[in-house]
C-alpha cells in the first residue's frame, strides 16, 4: 500500500534558479519575472494556466505581490505574499500545497527574488522592521552581523563550540559550492584561510558572513496527476512545520521553533532522522546551522560541536549538507536565500543536481530561518521531502 501523508496528493516540480550576480541595476521585478518565465518554459504550461502565485521579496519598493501581478499581466485567483526571509521557501510551499488541495488554485508558482544595487542592502537593513528602525540601526548595529555575533558568542560560551568547528562547516560548504555553477564563490577555502580571515564582529570573521547579491529562485506546486500528465519529475511532501516567535522567554536565542514541532514532523512524515539522505538549511551564519542540527533532531541540544567533529558535510561524505554550497558560498539573493535550500532539494530528489548530486538521494530535509531581530530570528519552518516517480 502506498504511504499517505497529509500532502499525498500535492507535489513540487520545476526547480528554477536565475543565476546570481553580485550587483545588479535591474529591479526585483525583473528577477522575479525571469524566474516565472523559466517555470513556464520548464513546465510547458501557458502563463494563464498558472492561477496561483506566492511571492517573496525585500526590494519591490512600493510594489506588492498584487502590483507585481499587474506588471506580469496575470490574473491569479489565489495570491500570497510571504515576507518571512529565510523561512519563506518552506512556508510558501505549505500554503501553496493547501491552496491546491482545497481547489483555490490548480498550479501555484512560488517565486522569490531580489536585486542588489549599490545601496540595496543598506536600505533593506535600515528599514527591516520597526525594531531595527527604533532600537538597532540608530545605534550603529547596521545589519545582521552584530546580532549573529551575539548568538555565536552565547553558543560558544555555553556549549563549547570553537571557531574551528564553525570553520569546518564553512570549508565543507565551499567544497560543495565549487561543484555548483551558480555559486558566486569560485575559490577553494581551507581551514587555515578561514581562521586567518579578518574579524567583522567578534567572534564573527569574514567567512562566517553571507554575501548579499541579486538573484531569484522558484518552483511549482500542483497535483500529482497533473505532474504525471505533463511528464514532469516531481517531489512528494512527507511533512512540514512552521512556527513563529518561539520561546520568547529565552534571554537570547539558543534554540528555534523547530524544537517545538520536530516530533510532529517526523511523525507526520513517518520517517526518522536516520532516514534523511541530505539536509539543506538556511545558513547566513554558521551558528544557525548548528542550532538546526540540534533542533531538527540530528543530535542533542549542546551536542552540535561534537556532531560537526564527527561528520564531513560534503556531498560525497558523511551527512551531505547544503549541497549547493549554501548561502555562505553561493550568495544571499535577498528573500531568494529562503528558497535556495528548497530548490536545491528538489534538484537532489529529481536527480538533476548534476555535479552536486548526492548518490541515491531519496529523502531530504529542508529547514528555514528568518527575520532576525537583535537577539533572535522569529520565523522557522522545515519540510521532509521524498523523490517521486514521474
Amino acid at each position: 500500500m502506498t504511504q499517505r501523508t497529509p500532502y499525498s496528493d500535492v507535489v513540487l516540480v520545476c526547480p528554477v534558479t536565475v543565476p546570481y550576480e553580485r550587483f545588479s541595476e535591474h529591479s526585483a521585478h525583473r528577477w522575479l519575472g525571469t524566474a516565472l518565465k523559466e517555470l513556464i518554459a520548464q513546465s510547458g504550461l501557458k502563463k494563464n494556466e498558472i492561477d496561483g502565485v506566492c511571492v517573496s521579496s525585500f526590494t519591490l519598493g512600493s510594489d506588492t505581490a498584487v502590483g507585481l501581478m499587474q506588471h506580469f499581466q496575470m490574473s491569479p485567483r489565489w495570491l500570497d505574499h510571504i515576507p518571512m526571509g529565510g523561512a519563506s521557501g518552506v512556508v510558501a510551499m505549505r500554503r501553496a500545497a493547501r491552496a491546491v488541495q482545497c481547489g483555490d488554485a490548480t498550479v501555484v508558482a512560488c517565486i522569490a527574488g531580489d536585486t542588489n544595487q549599490r545601496e540595496s542592502f543598506k536600505n533593506t537593513v535600515s528599514a527591516f522592521s520597526r525594531f531595527s528602525q527604533d532600537a538597532v540601526y540608530p545605534y550603529g548595529a547596521a545589519g545582521p552581523n552584530g546580532s549573529f555575533a551575539l548568538l555565536t558568542d552565547y553558543y560558544m560560551q555555553h556549549y563549547g563550540a570553537t571557531r574551528e568547528d564553525f570553520g569546518k562547516l564553512c570549508v565543507a560548504q565551499r567544497d560543495n559550492a565549487l561543484r555548483n555553477p551558480h555559486a558566486l564563490m569560485k575559490k577553494p577555502l581551507d581551514l587555515e584561510q578561514y581562521m586567518a580571515a579578518r574579524p567583522i564582529a567578534d567572534p564573527i570573521h569574514l567567512f562566517d558572513c553571507v554575501m548579499p547579491c541579486a538573484g531569484a529562485e522558484g518552483y511549482l506546486v500542483m497535483r500529482r496527476e497533473q505532474a504525471e500528465q505533463l511528464n514532469l519529475p516531481y517531489v512528494e511532501i512527507l511533512g512540514t512545520i512552521e512556527r513563529h516567535n518561539a520561546f520568547p522567554e529565552d534571554p537570547v536565542q539558543y534554540r528555534g521553533g523547530w524544537a517545538m514541532d520536530i516530533d510532529d514532523l517526523y511523525h507526520m512524515a513517518q520517517v526518522t532522522a536516520s532516514d534523511i539522505d541530505f539536509l539543506e538549511t538556511y545558513d547566513d551564519y554558521p551558528v544557525i546551522n548548528v542550532l538546526q542540527f540540534e533542533d531538527l533532531g540530528f543530535c542533542a541540544k549542546g551536542a552540535g560541536p561534537q556532531f560537526i567533529r564527527d561528520n564531513t558535510f560534503t556531498i560525497d561524505g558523511s551527512f551531505p549538507f547544503n549541497t549547493s554550497g549554501g548561502q555562505l558560498s553561493v550568495g544571499q539573493a535577498g528573500a531568494a536565500g529562503g528558497y535556495l535550500g528548497l530548490v536545491q532539494a528538489l534538484r537532489q530528489l529529481t536527480h538533476c543536481a548534476a555535479e552536486t548530486q548526492v548518490k541515491n538521494a531519496t529523502v531530504g530535509m529542508v529547514s528555514g530561518f528568518g527575520m532576525i531581530n537583535y537577539d533572535r530570528g522569529i520565523c522557522t519552518a522545515a519540510a521532509i521531502l521524498k523523490r517521486g516517480h514521474a
